[in-house]
């Protein structure tokens, strides 16, 4: 949901965008001379390397199932972030979850009592990508969204570092993620911060 609205905002404003993944064929993304298709498999550490290599910075949307099972989230983030490393590619803004935003002055929003159980196994794939990053020498920013509703951008959200947003609407937009994604590249407001953020 957020990968698309990343490759159409982007090229709406100019940029020139490598759209990787196994599916990039069959997602319906738009035909543009500044979109480029790369067919690979995020844990193949070659293919990863050969996509970021020679690019300014990486927009990340990882997902997947989320009752722990599925690894993509964790060590996806740790193939791209070796790679970036190797390829010299310092800037990335990413997806994460809402529950690694901090909670009060003591641990995270998934270590509160009252947190969704429902959430917990795929907000700590969301704590151990964050590790990587935070491990990293990366210029990076991790956006920690709440519920994503599937629409275009409108420009009316509110961010926060490492902590959610007040007021929270436990809601964003997958456009307006995006669009936050996209400004946040340019803007470099939230380098090596978390980010909340709420429509």
């Amino acid at each position: 949901m957020v990968g698309k609205q990343l490759v159409k905002q982007a090229l709406y404003n100019g940029h020139r965008v490598k759209a990787f993944g196994r599916n990039v064929f069959t997602e319906g993304l738009p035909e543009n001379d500044n979109l480029e298709l790369v067919h690979g498999a995020l844990f193949d550490a070659g293919q990863v390397y050969h996509a970021i290599k020679g690019c300014d910075a990486v927009l990340s949307s990882l997902g997947g199932a989320s009752d722990g099972t599925d690894k993509t989230r964790s060590l996806g983030m740790k193939n791209i972030v070796a790679q970036m490393e190797k390829a010299s590619v310092k800037r990335i803004v990413a997806v994460g979850g809402v529950g690694i935003l901090n909670a009060g002055e003591n641990g995270l929003l998934l270590d509160e009592e009252d947190y969704p159980p429902q959430y917990v196994a795929v907000g700590k794939e969301h704590q151990k990508a964050y590790d990587f990053l935070s491990n990293s020498n990366l210029e990076w920013t991790l956006v920690c969204p709440p519920d994503l509703v599937e629409g275009e951008a409108t420009g009316q959200f509110i961010t926060n570092a490492d902590y959610p947003p007040e007021p929270n609407k436990n809601r964003i937009l997958t456009g307006d993620l995006a669009l936050f994604m996209l400004s946040e590249l340019n803007k470099n407001e939230y380098i090596k911060h978390r980010v909340g953020i709420s429509n």
